[in-house]
This record gives structure tokens, sequence and C-alpha cells, in this order.
């Protein structure tokens, strides 16, 4: 006899916005809470339980998903072992503890329709419609930092908003799928902060976000956003001049299993360590993690589902952006300048912030390369808001003026790069 499916857990999955791919990556996370081990679910297993096909799960994943769902498993219409839905097992053979789990559900299930009834109120029950409304705040924040980026106005608003996702926390009911995706949003938000204050150079501001961050990002279970965290941790160090802790921090990030899962994250993790290798003047490290960056960018399906700060950054030009940034801190000038090339031809529109710093470091490798009237006119393409507001291209370009003076001291060109950083300090 055919086994029948299980109609409850698609009712389930169906009111809580759940495809098979999706249960199985909030259930792998939740497993990995529970053991410390990822886990091997994937959208081919939750189609084996709505199908029947597996009638009762292992015992770590049961619980798993009893986590994500708050309910019990035979509430999710799972079958133990050596019965069928037609003939329970009598009552002194069922087991103690999944006897209490059905008792607990029904009892919530019973204060749930007696807080409805009429006459009564009833807790506001917090959905992924909040989430959905904290993640298109959160596109917000993103936009707004590839426009200006390092502003202290970002780090606040995205600091008030990881609040606020907090907040609904303690709003109302909500479940376990929910609730780990509200933190997610906070940790997100606290990223976001954590980088403006990277950005704006205030080291030790970056320090407290990424604390709360990372603690944030432990409660969600979120693999993508923990990558986000370390990963801006491992910047934060390398603009320090700490290329150790940097290396460290970044380590933590390429070591999830979702650079396993993802080539992208994993292209990202190796291009910030070519970065970190610059620093370090570590030429083989970074030729080696830049052509494997490279190489796993080629091989990511750019169809695959990826959260949205990954998609508004993450190209072919943030690759070559970084490879700049490693070769200018090594001191090779000529192949930072073709990456810097190949990075400004390739930009998006919305990367204003990345715009102005390509420009200025090119206009570094340029003056490095003796080339003192070619980096001065590249020097300023450079538009006046980003050189006199964003505090690291505001600094890069008082290096590039005090370099220039050095190389071509009372030189016309030096009279223009003076002439024309007056004219940027007026427009502000």
């Amino acid at each position: 006899m055919d086994t029948p499916r299980n109609r409850v857990l698609e009712a389930w999955m169906a009111e809580h916005g759940y495809s098979s791919n999706s249960l199985a990556d909030t259930v792998n996370s939740a497993l990995e809470r529970l053991t410390g081990r990822p886990g091997g679910l994937d959208g081919s297993s939750v189609r084996a339980w709505k199908a029947g096909r597996v009638t009762w799960p292992k015992s770590a994943t049961r619980r798993a998903l009893e986590d994500v769902s708050g309910l019990p498993a035979v509430a999710l219409g799972f079958v133990p072992r050596g019965r069928t839905p037609s003939s329970p097992a009598p009552p002194q053979q069922e087991d103690p503890d999944m006897k209490r789990r059905t008792l607990v559900g029904g009892i919530a299930a019973a204060a749930a329709v007696a807080a409805a009834a009429p006459g009564t109120a009833s807790p506001r029950r917090i959905g992924m419609s909040d989430v959905n409304r904290l993640n298109t705040r959160f596109a917000e924040i993103i936009a707004s930092d590839h426009r200006h980026g390092g502003q202290l106005g970002i780090e606040q608003q995205a600091a008030a908003l990881a609040d606020e996702a907090l907040n609904l926390q303690n709003a109302g009911s909500a479940t376990q799928r929910v609730r780990s995706s509200l933190y997610a949003s906070a940790a997100a938000f606290r990223s976001s902060a954590m980088w403006a204050a990277i950005d704006g150079r205030r080291y030790d501001v970056a320090k407290a976000h990424m604390r709360e961050a990372q603690a944030l990002a432990e409660m969600s279970g979120d693999q993508a956003i923990k990558f986000r965290i370390w990963s801006h941790a491992g910047a934060m160090y390398r603009h320090m001049g700490r290329p150790a802790d940097a290396l460290a921090a970044n380590d933590v990030a390429r070591n999830l299993h979702i650079t396993r899962r993802d080539p992208l994250f994993a292209s990202l993790g190796l291009a910030r360590q070519a970065a970190i290798h610059g620093t370090a003047q570590n030429r083989t490290g970074l030729r080696r993690a830049f052509d494997q960056a490279q190489d796993a960018m080629l091989r990511a399906d750019p169809a695959e589902y990826r959260p949205v700060w990954m998609l508004a950054f993450y190209d072919q030009a943030e690759l070559d952006s970084l490879a700049l940034s490693a070769y200018l801190a090594l001191g090779d000038y000529a192949t930072a300048e073709f990456h810097a090339h190949r990075c400004l031809s390739a930009l998006r529109p919305h990367m204003v912030r990345s715009r102005a710093i390509t420009t200025t470091r090119l206009a570094h490798a340029q003056l490095a390369q003796g080339a003192a009237d070619a980096a001065t006119a590249t020097a300023m393409k450079v538009p006046a808001d980003a050189a006199t507001q964003h505090a690291r291209v505001t600094r890069m370009l008082q290096e590039f003026g005090a370099a220039l003076r050095a190389t071509a001291p009372g030189s016309p060109t030096v009279q223009t790069w003076t002439e024309h950083t007056a004219s940027w300090r007026m427009a502000a």
C-alpha cells in the first residue's frame, strides 16, 4: 500500500512560507546550533517528508524541526516507527517524552484558541511580513552606504534599526523561524553600523558594533550574516595595519560552511584574504588567493539566491578593487593600475563610494610610477563631496598631495592640485 503524503507538514509549510529548500536550510541551521555540526539536509530531504517516504526523521533532525516550528513532530504529521496514522499505539507504549511534547502542543493550541475568543485581547502575532518590512529598510541602508559610505548618520540609523528589530522580539508571539529572522535582521543592521564606522575610521566604535553583531548572529544561526560580520572584522584589522588579526578574523568567515555551499562566498573570502596578504607583503599568498578567488567567482551560479548585501556589491569590479588594494600595498604599482582600470570599467552606477576610492587609489598607483600629471588629473576626478566628507577618501587624497609635493616640489602640477583642493574646501 502506498504511504500517504504528509498533508499536515505541507499545510504548515504553506502557512509559514517555506519552500522545501528554505525549510532544509533553516533546519540545518537549527541542527548546527544543537549539535555544533552543519546539517546535511537539502530540498530532496524535505520533499521525502512531504511525500511520506520518510515518516519519522532521525532524532536530532526531529528536535531541530521542533525547535524551528515550535510543535512536536507528531503535530507536523510525522508518525513514530511501528505505527501508522490509522493504528495509533496503545497509551502504555507511547514515548513519555513525546506524550509530554504532544500535551504541551495541545495546551498551547487550546490557549491560542481561547486567546482569540470574542471579548478577549489577543497578543500581537509577529510574522514574516514584519521581517520583510525590516529587510526593505536594510536594502535602503545598503543603498545609502554605497552612495555615501562612512557617514555617522548611516551608522546611527543602522544601529537604531537593529534595536527596532530586537524590540519586535518582545512585541508578541512568533514562530522560531520568525524569531531567528529577527535576530538575523538585527545582526545585519548592526553589521552595517559596524561597516559605516570602519569606513569612517571610527575603529573603537566599530569594535563595539562588531561584538553586538556577533552575538546576534549566533542567536540567528544565519551563516550568511556570520560571514559578513567576520569578513568585515578582517577588513577592519587590515585597515588598522594588523594583518595577523585580519587573517584570523577572515579565516573564521572562510571556514563557515556557506563558503563550501556557495562559491561566491568562497570567492569574497579569498579576495579579502588577497588584500590582507598585500598588507602583509606576502606576494606569493596574494597571487594564489586572487587566482583562487577568480576561479571561485567563475564557478558561482549567478541564479542562486543570495542576501541583498552580497548582490549589491560583490562582482568582478569588487574583486578587481580588492586586487588593486592588495597590489598597491605590496608596491606593485603597474599591476595595481591594471586592476584599477578594470574595476572602473565594470563598476555599477550605484557604487558611488567605490568609484571615488578606486579613482583615488589609481592616482596613487600612477604617481608612484612617476606620472605626476596623469595622477593629478585622475585625482581631480574625485567628486568634492567624497573628497571632503568620506574619511577614507579624504585621508588618501591628503597622502596623495603630500606624495605629489615630495615628487615634484614647486611644479605647476603641484600648484594645480593646491588650487583644486582649495575649491573642494570652498564647496564643502
